[in-house]
């Protein structure tokens, strides 16, 4: 494994407290010669619900992908509370980059519910929410299948445990996706454009759950989003990305109400209702 120097990506002793959930630090990504996030440095408050802004392509969805361990990063670090999330610290105290087992352990806190569902099809819909705590976390059967009775109950699926994926509609299917994630109690949930794969009467009924567990938990959450009006309702703060830099982040009256930057100005105004 290769050795990071720490002392290349400070961190501000100021700026990170005990709050501090997820910070990324001086975060690069490249895919060949294309260079999607540029020098990143973005932190997030533990309960922080953060709202993720911004045109196609400006680095969004990687921000969260990196964070579940989707996506390494090509330079920067991430940390999650007191802990690196790509790297570890040697016994020297330099870091290195992280094996499976520590990814794995990291993954544990982190919860991600995707724009195309990901169930798996051959398993019922009470299955597919139980397997990952019997699996992951090492719950007995019987208290895996009453944790994730009570989250299919909350999503509004309680009629539902027996049937399979295909049987669902499409908002349904999103609900089970959330249960899923939030059954392993993480401490950050992302989602990804989570109602972008829905007809358009389908999504109010998904942002009502994403709505409760907001209002109902003290989970930190990052939103990738295009509905701005949920945003707006939703976050404590919003970062409005483009060309993979953050180009402006405030809270959501500032961002909404008065955005300083002409990119962000012209990027409403194509997507605010009006």
């Amino acid at each position: 494994m290769g050795v990071i120097e720490k002392e290349l990506y400070t961190i501000d002793p100021v700026k990170e407290t005990t709050e501090t959930l997820v910070h990324y630090v001086n975060v690069s990504k490249s895919y060949g010669d294309v260079r999607v996030l540029k020098n990143l440095n973005l932190e997030v408050k533990k309960g922080e619900k953060l709202g993720l802004i911004g045109p196609s392509g400006s680095g969004k969805t990687t921000i969260i992908r990196m964070l579940m361990t989707l996506e390494k990063p090509t330079s920067g670090f991430i940390k999650f509370e007191d802990e690196y999330l790509w790297h570890k610290e040697n016994k020297k105290g330099q870091l290195v980059e992280a094996d499976e087992k520590h990814l794995r352990k990291m993954r544990t806190n982190i919860g991600m519910v995707f724009q195309h569902f990901n169930l798996f099809p051959h398993m019922t819909i009470l299955r597919n929410v139980m397997e990952a705590p019997v699996r992951v976390l090492g719950l007995p059967k019987e208290e895996a299948k009453e944790r994730s009775v009570e989250m299919l109950t909350k999503v509004g699926l309680r009629d539902h445990l027996d049937k399979y994926p295909e049987q669902l509609s499409g908002g349904q299917k999103q609900r089970v996706a959330i249960a899923r994630a939030v059954v392993m109690q993480p401490k950050v949930m992302l989602f990804d454009e989570v109602t972008s794969a829905l007809d358009p009467e389908l999504v109010g009924e998904v942002l009502e759950v994403i709505r409760e567990l907001a209002n109902e938990t003290d989970m930190a959450m990052i939103l990738v989003t295009h509905e701005m009006d949920f945003a707006k309702e939703i976050s404590d703060r919003i970062v409005f990305l483009h060309d993979g830099k953050i180009e402006e982040e405030g809270t959501p009256n500032e961002i909404f109400e008065n955005p300083r930057s002409l990119r962000l100005q012209n990027f409403l105004k194509r997507f605010l209702r009006q």
